[in-house]
Order: C-alpha cells, then sequence, then structure tokens
C-alpha cells in the first residue's frame, strides 16, 4: 500500500508540475502585455510625510516670506530657503556654475513716485484717485472732451485729451470665472481705451463704474506693481498714449465744460534678479541617468498688496507653496531610492508675472533639452474635494504625449485613485487653466508636460489663501500621485513621446 499510494501521488505531482510549468510559460509569454497595465508601487512612498509636508508649507506660506512677490527681495528669500531644504533633502546642485540657482534679469518698468495729475487744477493722489493702467511717460496739458459713450467709432480724436464712463466690457467674463471683476476691469479698459486711441485720441481717462470701483484696491495694486518680462518678451512701449482709470469723484470735473487735464508722467526702468531653484538626484541607471523627468512649480506668490479684513500679506500656501513643499518630499524619496533615470527639480521664480522662470528656463535649460523625458508640473494641489483632483495636457487639443498621460492616469488607478476631472483642459473653458502655469513654456518647445492641479476655490489670490486652509491628507495623495508618475516614466526603457503633429 505504501509504495503504490507514494507512486499514485508521484504521478499526480508530476501531472501538476507540467501543467504549473505551462501556466508559468504562458504568463511569461503575456508579461510584457500585462505589464502594460500593471504598476510597482515607488519604493520609498513611506519618504513621502504627511509631518514634513505640513512643516515645510507652514514656513514657506508664513508672514515672515512676505507673500514672495516676484521683483522683490521677499523672493530672493524664499529662493534661498527652497535651495536649503533641497540640499538638506540630498538633492544634488544643477543651477550654474555649481549651485542651486539659476538668476535670471526680471525687467520692470513703474510709474515714478513723482508723476503728477491734476483735473482743473486739482491734485489726485496717485493709487488712491487715479491709476496709470500702464507705465507710460509725458507731459499733457489740455482740455478735455467728455463723450457718454463711443458708439461713434468713424470720427476722429486725433490729438485731444478723451474722458468717458468706463462701460461693461464685450463680451462679459463668463459666470463665476476667478478674478471676475479684475478681468471685467482689464478687458473694459483694453477694449475703450484701445478703441479711443485707435481712434487718434492722445490720452484716455476711464471713470470707473460701480463694479470696478468695488476691487480697485486689487488690480490697482497691480498697475502701481508696474509691468515686468524678461530679455525675450520686451517689455511695452512707455511712449503709447497714457490710459488713466478714475475713481467716480471725479466724474462731475472731468463733465465740466472748460474741464482741463494735467498729466505729467515719468517711468522708471530696472531690471531685478529673479531665481529658479534648480536640484538633482542622479538616477541608478548607467545609461538612463544621462535623461531627467523634470517635476515643476514655482515658489513665488503675490507678496503684500491690498489689506482684506486687516490682512495685507497675501501668502499663496495652496499657490504654490503647496507644491513647492511636495517637490522637496519627492526629492526625499529619490535621493533615499532613485530611479533609473535622473529626477530634475526645478522651482520657478516670477511665475505669478507671467510665466518668466519656467520660460526662461526652457530657453536655457541646465541639462540638455533633449535629454528631459517629461515635464510633470503642479500648481494648487491641496483644496477642493478630498476624493477629486485634476490633470491638464490629458485632453486635445493641449495634451501632447498620449503616452504620458497614460502614465499619469496609471498611477492614478494604482495608488491615489482620485477621481480626474479633464474637463478643464478643454479648448472652451473660460478660465483657460492650462495656458496659465508653468508646464506651458515646456509644451511649447515640444517637451512632454501635463498639469496637476486640484483647481481653484474661493481664496485664490487673496490674503485667506493661508497654510491653515490646506488639506494636508489631500496634499500627500498630490504629491504621491506625481512621484508615483514620475517613478513610473523613470523606470520605462522608452521616453514617453510626443503625438504627432
Amino acid at each position: 500500500m505504501k509504495n503504490k499510494y507514494t507512486l499514485k501521488n508521484n504521478l499526480k505531482i508530476h501531472v501538476l508540475g507540467l501543467k504549473m510549468t505551462g501556466i508559468l510559460l504562458f504568463l511569461t509569454i503575456l508579461s510584457p502585455i500585462f505589464g502594460q497595465n500593471s504598476m510597482a508601487v515607488p519604493p520609498a512612498l513611506d519618504a513621502i510625510k504627511t509631518a514634513e509636508l505640513k512643516s515645510d508649507l507652514f514656513t514657506l506660506a508664513s508672514d515672515s516670506m512676505r507673500g514672495r512677490r516676484a521683483g522683490t527681495l521677499d523672493e530672493l528669500n524664499a529662493a534661498t530657503w527652497v535651495a536649503q531644504r533641497a540640499q538638506e533633502a540630498g538633492l544634488e546642485p544643477a543651477g550654474d556654475n555649481g549651485t542651486y540657482f539659476q538668476f535670471f534679469n526680471l525687467k520692470r518698468q513703474v510709474v515714478d513716485a513723482s508723476s503728477t495729475v491734476k483735473i482743473n487744477g486739482d491734485s489726485l493722489a496717485l493709487w488712491q484717485d487715479a491709476w496709470i493702467t500702464a507705465p507710460a511717460k509725458g507731459n499733457i496739458e489740455d482740455s478735455v472732451t467728455w463723450l457718454e459713450n463711443l458708439q461713434d467709432t468713424t470720427v476722429s480724436y486725433k490729438d485731444k485729451v478723451i474722458a468717458t464712463p468706463l462701460m461693461p466690457p464685450t463680451p462679459l467674463p463668463a459666470e463665476g470665472m476667478s478674478l471676475w471683476v479684475y478681468r471685467y476691469a482689464l478687458s473694459a479698459i483694453r477694449q475703450q481705451a484701445g478703441q479711443l486711441i485707435k481712434q487718434g485720441a492722445k490720452a484716455v481717462i476711464l471713470v470707473a463704474d460701480s463694479t470696478a470701483q468695488s476691487k480697485i484696491g486689487f488690480f490697482g495694486h497691480g498697475m502701481e506693481e508696474g509691468t515686468y518680462a524678461i530679455a525675450s518678451t520686451p517689455l511695452r512701449s512707455v511712449n503709447e498714449p497714457p490710459v488713466l482709470l478714475v475713481s467716480p469723484q471725479w466724474a462731475e470735473a472731468l463733465q465740466k465744460k472748460d474741464a482741463t487735464i494735467l498729466i505729467d508722467l515719468n517711468v522708471n526702468q530696472f531690471d531685478y534678479p529673479s531665481a529658479n531653484v534648480v536640484a538633482k538626484a542622479v538616477g541608478s541607471d548607467a545609461q538612463l541617468k544621462k535623461e531627467y523627468v523634470l517635476f515643476s512649480g514655482h515658489h513665488d506668490h503675490d507678496g503684500v498688496g491690498e489689506s482684506v479684513k486687516g490682512d495685507s500679506i497675501w501668502n499663496g500656501a495652496d499657490d504654490n507653496a503647496s507644491v513647492s513643499v511636495a517637490l522637496l518630499a519627492i526629492g526625499r524619496a529619490w535621493t533615499q531610492k532613485p530611479g533609473k533615470r535622473s529626477a530634475l527639480f526645478v522651482w520657478h521664480g516670477a511665475e505669478e508675472r507671467g510665466l518668466f522662470g519656467s520660460r526662461y528656463f526652457a530657453e536655457n535649460p541646465t541639462v540638455p533639452k533633449e535629454n528631459i523625458a517629461a515635464v510633470l508640473n503642479g500648481d494648487m494641489i491641496g483644496r477642493n474635494a478630498e476624493g477629486e483632483a485634476a490633470l491638464l495636457g490629458a485632453i486635445a487639443p493641449h495634451r501632447n504625449s498620449q503616452e504620458l498621460v497614460a502614465m499619469a492616469m496609471k498611477a492614478n488607478a494604482a495608488l491615489t485613485k482620485f477621481k480626474v476631472d479633464t474637463s478643464w483642459d478643454a479648448e472652451a473653458h473660460p478660465e483657460h487653466w492650462y495656458f496659465r502655469s508653468d508646464h506651458l513654456p515646456y509644451a511649447q518647445t515640444n517637451i512632454p508636460a501635463i498639469f496637476f492641479t486640484t483647481l481653484l476655490h474661493p481664496d485664490y489670490h487673496t490674503p485667506r489663501d493661508e497654510p491653515e486652509t490646506i488639506n494636508m491628507d489631500k496634499l500627500t495623495k498630490m504629491t504621491q500621485w506625481i512621484y508615483a508618475t514620475g517613478w513610473e516614466i523613470s523606470e520605462t526603457g522608452k521616453k514617453p513621446t510626443l503625438i504627432a503633429e
């Protein structure tokens, strides 16, 4: 019995072994197919710690950083702090000349404080009674022509100073659009002043309506701060006809039959250093480490501005301290367990002034441009509904790499499981959100790029964007999603390809 039983069971084991061999062979053949839909959890996920994210966030978005406005020492202070934290994370310098910094000149022009505006001999206080909508210089002393409306667009106003009420723009900004009054006012100013200058006016005075007046401190502060550019984006000419927005209290004086105006404007132009902070973690593969997964964000915000309920510091916790500290956390993970490709981290300066830091880096990369495998940009990743997030550059016409989008979606499905909103990527979306963050200059230079965000909220560009408002658990998950996407890119043999035009 013993021998018979042993033989019988040995036969069963042999048959089972043949079956298992066949199954394993079958799985081996299909593994490349299955591998496309599976994803290993990134190995240093536990290096992304909520407590560290919170500590960094409360420092970078603290009042002591004064809102980190580009064109001020506060931005450079923030850049220095980021570089120090990057060094502490074990990241190597990857900026210019062996440093963590890539400095660039931020060109700025502002109306000089000595400038004067007088109506009928009475002085208007700059930035309280009168706002110069864009820096302009010159001296004009003349009579005022008052217009109740601009219905006649054919008449010539050559060499006249035209004053008129500000009228609603056509079309109005979409209902519910962010910074609605700001967009309303600037669109109205652009449309009316543009038409009058086209008709020959040598100066335009627009009397603010009640809508513009309600938020004039907000967008008027931006006018006071002037205009910015870098070398590749020239500043607006200061020789254009001046356009003034004045408070409604001056309407009566402008309508007098013999009304006069004195506009004496001077402009200061100067260069101010802004900085990108650039760091790297070298990859583990002898060949692939020459290529980079670029993690992107910006460290600047709006600085000190209009006081709202006694708070004049626009801290920018979500915008964009949230991503700045997320990149530090990803850096800690990457140095703990490097991917095959290297990771490049760029904290851009002067994003809020016009994406200038990312434009400069895209034009002057500190690594060979062709070695950048993909750009993973983040902007505002710590607010709104717990299980929801958005990905831009994910659908046509903004998607420039289907493979990159698929990697991001696979990482989310495997790990963070957000309900991903791509509707803000639509060409017709009124916010045009795709064009308002640092992935854009990279995409425009044909580098695969996507944009992670948790979208806008009522505290956007207000002093209420404070660190206490950030959902730290959500910020942690968003950081993990960006890290996991970067890890997937790092471990894939072939770089994400661009969609053929």
